[in-house]
C-alpha cells in the first residue's frame, strides 16, 4: 500500500503550538502507512522585534515550508496561535502566498484539520477555528473537525482545557502555561483521527 503523506504545518512564537504540533505528528505517525512531517511557516517579524518580545529560537529540526510544497501532501493539520480571534498574521501571510494554488484549485478535495493556542477563555478558542475555516473553503479543502469523537475528554470540567469540536487547542495564559496532559492527548488523538481519514480518502479518491 502506498504511503499517505500528512503535513503538520504550524506557526509558533512561544512554543505552545510547536509542542502541540509534535504531539499531533506523533498521533498521525501512529497510523500504519502514514508519514507525517512537521513544517513551520516563515517568520515575518524581524530579529530585533523577536528579541524585544523575548521569543525563543525557532525549532532547528523543523524546516520552513514553501506554498508549492503543499502539493506534495495528501492531507494537512494546520496549527497557529490566536491573535484577536483569528490566526496569527504569520500564518495568514503564508495562506496569502498560496494564490497560485488557489487559482488552479490545486488543493481541492484534500482533507485538513486545525489546532491552536489562545491566551485565555475569551481569546478565541472557538472564533479562531471558525475564522480559519475560510482559508480551507476557498481552496476547496475538506475540513475535518473532531466532533465529539475524543469521548469523555471533551466534557472535562475539573480542569482548564483548550480545544473543541473543531480541533485540539491549548491555553498559553501569560505565556508561562504549557499544554496539559489532557490537551496533549487530544492533540495526539487529532493527529491519528485526521491521518486515518486522509488515508481512507487517499485509497478511495473522489470522482473527478
Amino acid at each position: 500500500m502506498a504511503v499517505t503523506k500528512l503535513y503538520v504545518v504550524y506557526y509558533s512564537l512561544y512554543r505552545h503550538v510547536e509542542i502541540m504540533a509534535r504531539e499531533v505528528q506523533r498521533g498521525a505517525n501512529s497510523v500504519q502507512d502514514v508519514e507525517a512531517t512537521l513544517w513551520q511557516v516563515p517568520e515575518t517579524l524581524s530579529d530585533t522585534i523577536l528579541q524585544k518580545m523575548k521569543a525563543p529560537a525557532k525549532a532547528a529540526d523543523v524546516p520552513e515550508i514553501r506554498p508549492e510544497q503543499l502539493l506534495e501532501a495528501d492531507g494537512f493539520l494546520f496549527g497557529f496561535p490566536s491573535r484577536f480571534g483569528v490566526m496569527a498574521a504569520q500564518f495568514k501571510a503564508f495562506f496569502d502566498a498560496t494564490n497560485d494554488l488557489w487559482e488552479h484549485q490545486a488543493l481541492a478535495g484534500k482533507p485538513a484539520g486545525i489546532f491552536w493556542s489562545t491566551g485565555f477563555h475569551g481569546g478565541g478558542q472557538e472564533l479562531t477555528a471558525l475564522t480559519a475555516i475560510t482559508q480551507l473553503a476557498h481552496h476547496g479543502m475538506i475540513f475535518v473537525p473532531l466532533g465529539y469523537t475524543f469521548g469523555s475528554g471533551m466534557f472535562e470540567m475539573n480542569e482548564v482545557k483548550g480545544g473543541s469540536s473543531y480541533g485540539a487547542g491549548t491555553y498559553a495564559a501569560d505565556g508561562s502555561r504549557e499544554p496539559t496532559e489532557l490537551e496533549l492527548q487530544q492533540a495526539f488523538y487529532q493527529g491519528k483521527y485526521v491521518a486515518e481519514i486522509t488515508k481512507k480518502l487517499e485509497n478511495k479518491p473522489l470522482a473527478s
